[in-house]
C-alpha cells in the first residue's frame, strides 16, 4: 500500500512541496518514511494527503511506473 503524502509549508519552499508516494510500513513505524524517489520523510515534516492533489513528485511517479515491453513508461 502506497500513502500520498506532500512536506508541509515552512519545511520546504513552495516549489518542493510536491505530492510523495511512500510505502505504508507493515510493522513498527519507523524513525522516518521514505518516498519511492529516496526522500527521507520524517515525523512532522508532511501531511497525508486524502487524494490527488498538486504537482506530484516526478521521481516517485518514475519508481511506480509499471515496467514492461509495450508500455508506454519504457518510450524513448
Amino acid at each position: 500500500m502506497l500513502a500520498l503524502v506532500r512536506l508541509r509549508r515552512g519545511v520546504v519552499g513552495e516549489s518542493r512541496r510536491v505530492c510523495h508516494l511512500i510505502p505504508v510500513p507493515t510493522g513498527p513505524v519507523p524513525e522516518h518514511l521514505t518516498a519511492l524517489c529516496g526522500e527521507a520523510i520524517r515525523p512532522g515534516q508532511a501531511e497525508v494527503l486524502d487524494g490527488l492533489r498538486g504537482m506530484p513528485c516526478h521521481a516517485c511517479l518514475m519508481a511506480s511506473a509499471p515496467s514492461g515491453p509495450g508500455l508506454l513508461a519504457n518510450a524513448g
